[in-house]
């Protein structure tokens, strides 16, 4: 979970849609955000596009984002204006974290042009066994967790004749030592 401190605000602004000044007031608040799957249903629900896309998304769209990551009750939506560039490096910082230890060896891979949604992690989830308790993790967590998952399901490699006849003689070495015996 991220915590972040919107400071006070009082100030005016022109709306150039409606031409009209707009008086923005608000205290001083502070928001728990969650980059979870809840928050990347929430928000594709409403946009009705992946959100986990190469797309550019606009500042309306990023901070909806923020909106749906809040776990707070009762904020005032004219906080999120209060926003800055510092505070929206955090809150990206955060949504690019890896929050786990576990790491993989990189290998090399080509981009995925498969469109991921939420319905895909939840289908991913269910699949895996993945109890829904886990929709509330950071994303970066869950996405691990399925990694691995899919790793350990995996069918293991077979082994080519050389390496079973290397596994083969390892083990009679083994047991000829075991035994005390020449063969």
């Amino acid at each position: 979970m991220l915590t972040i401190t919107i400071p006070e605000q009082d100030k005016e602004y022109l709306d150039e849609s409606t031409s009209s000044f707009v008086h923005i007031k608000y205290a001083k608040q502070t928001l728990q955000l969650e980059h979870s799957l809840i928050s990347l249903s929430k928000w594709e629900a409403k946009w009705c596009k992946p959100f986990l896309s190469k797309e550019e998304k606009t500042k309306e769209e990023t901070l909806d984002y923020v909106r749906c990551m809040t776990i707070n009750q009762n904020v005032d939506p004219n906080v999120y204006n209060g926003i800055d560039n510092e505070i929206m490096k955090k809150i990206k910082d955060y949504i690019d974290a890896p929050m786990t230890a576990t790491w993989f060896r990189k290998e090399e891979q080509r981009p995925s042009r498969k469109v991921i949604t939420s319905e895909l992690i939840y289908y991913w989830m269910i699949a895996q066994n993945i109890p829904f308790e886990c929709e509330k993790w950071h994303l970066n967590r869950l996405f691990t967790l399925l990694k691995i998952c899919g790793e350990k399901n995996k069918p293991q490699k077979k082994m080519s004749k050389k390496e079973a006849a290397a596994q083969q003689r390892s083990l009679n070495a083994q047991r000829k030592r075991a035994k005390h015996t020449k063969g």
